[in-house]
């Protein structure tokens, strides 16, 4: 099955070597130029990437992700971070996926900046969260077996800022817009936790489009929210699917460009064609879409 949400990561120049250091940090990951920048007829802003990648797909135990190779304009945060479980039962034994972490742990944190140390807390044996060398941010954790098995890369979206306390209204008009969609565990806060007030999410999941989705309020201050260099492509099969997702997600008017929107919460999202690369590659095709908001088939 086709993954449908594909989170979209922004670079600043440098997603094809990101790409190179993701797939040599995952065992079997890969990584792949899928499109290009025109060699000509480019805005003054990025006739310098001339030629150069525009998207770069790594494919993680079949998860996609996209890298966006652009300029210095956003950068990811960790609004939204990737938990990754290391399952005994998937691996073998304990040890097998202690070594595992353990292993991804330290290609990634090469360059990179920890956010909580990795170490036993009570919802996990081994577990740890940093921010590798480009702002892009994993949780590790040691996988409880009796839980029941869980996809290896799990997006998670943090709620702080202005979005703070907003998890459970996110989680309910999510799954009320995509198909395939409901709401799985909730966590609440027992008491007052620094902004995140009683009954909010501790930790919760979800399901689009069949992919399983985290999300948590911060029980810290935080000086990040959601911003663009964290986006989620939707891959849509018609105009028709456009349309409706388009109404029913964008809440910024002035955020609306190129297929990009940006959501009551301030989760950014592309509502694209499912075969956007394809479309693409008509001539005069990425001029066409840098005129657009919302984007039109017809019109490419």
């Amino acid at each position: 099955m086709m993954q449908k949400i594909v989170p979209n990561l922004w670079f600043n120049g440098n997603a094809a070597e990101a790409g190179e250091f993701y797939a040599a940090a995952f065992p079997g990951a890969t990584a792949e130029v899928t499109g290009r920048y025109p060699d000509e007829g480019l805005p003054e802003f990025q006739r310098a990437l001339a030629g150069e990648p525009v998207t770069v797909a790594v494919v993680i135990e079949g998860f996609r992700l996209t890298l966006i190779n652009a300029g210095g304009e956003f950068a990811p945060n960790p609004a939204v971070s990737f938990m990754l479980n290391f399952d005994p039962l998937q691996l073998g034994d304990e040890q097998t996926a202690r070594d595992r972490l353990d292993a991804v742990w330290a290609a990634l944190a090469d360059g990179g900046t920890v956010l909580m140390p990795l170490d036993e807390y009570p919802y996990s044996p081994r577990y740890g969260w940093l921010q590798d060398r480009y702002g892009v941010s994993w949780q590790l954790l040691l996988a409880d077996p009796s839980g029941g098995p869980r996809p290896f890369v799990v997006p998670q979206l943090l709620f702080s800022g202005p979005a703070q306390n907003r998890a459970k209204e996110a989680i309910d008009f999510y799954t009320s817009v995509f198909g395939d969609a409901a709401p799985g565990f909730f966590a609440p806060y027992p008491e007052q936790t620094g902004p995140a007030a009683p009954g909010s999410a501790m930790f919760s999941d979800f399901t689009l489009e069949g992919q399983t989705f985290a999300a948590m309020d911060s029980g810290v201050e935080q000086d990040f929210t959601f911003g663009v260099g964290n986006s989620f492509e939707v891959r849509c099969a018609d105009q028709a699917e456009i349309d409706r997702l388009w109404e029913s997600l964008s809440a910024v008017p002035q955020a609306e460009q190129c297929g990009w929107l940006v959501d009551r919460f301030g989760l950014s999202w592309q509502i694209v064609p499912a075969d956007m690369d394809v479309l693409l590659r008509k001539p005069g095709a990425y001029q066409r879409m840098l005129e657009m908001k919302k984007l039109v088939i017809a019109d490419f």
